[in-house]
């Protein structure tokens, strides 16, 4: 991977993770809301992965599940299944 390629990955990931923080401050409870929205894009991805043995449609769990999941929770999890759908991986 290219370096420019990485620093802007590197530059979008961090803007996220301010806007992401600025949000749980935000609510007034950051811990409170950031372990529901981990909680539920855990229970997401695991409904997902259970569900996909009779629809086909399953999302292998590694670190980029991981952390979609425990960062975005429930919308992050159907990110995750429209990358799948749109680039048919």
């Amino acid at each position: 991977m290219s370096l420019w390629l990485q620093m802007v990955l590197y530059g979008v990931g961090g803007v996220l993770a301010v806007v992401l923080l600025a949000a749980l401050f935000r609510s007034g409870r950051p811990v409170r809301r950031l372990l529901g929205s981990t909680l539920q894009g855990a229970c997401a991805l695991a409904a997902v992965d259970v569900v996909g043995a009779f629809t086909g449609v399953s999302l292998g769990i590694n670190w980029l599940s991981g952390v979609a999941c425990a960062a975005l929770g429930v919308p992050g999890i159907i990110t995750l299944l429209l990358l799948k759908l749109i680039f048919g991986i």
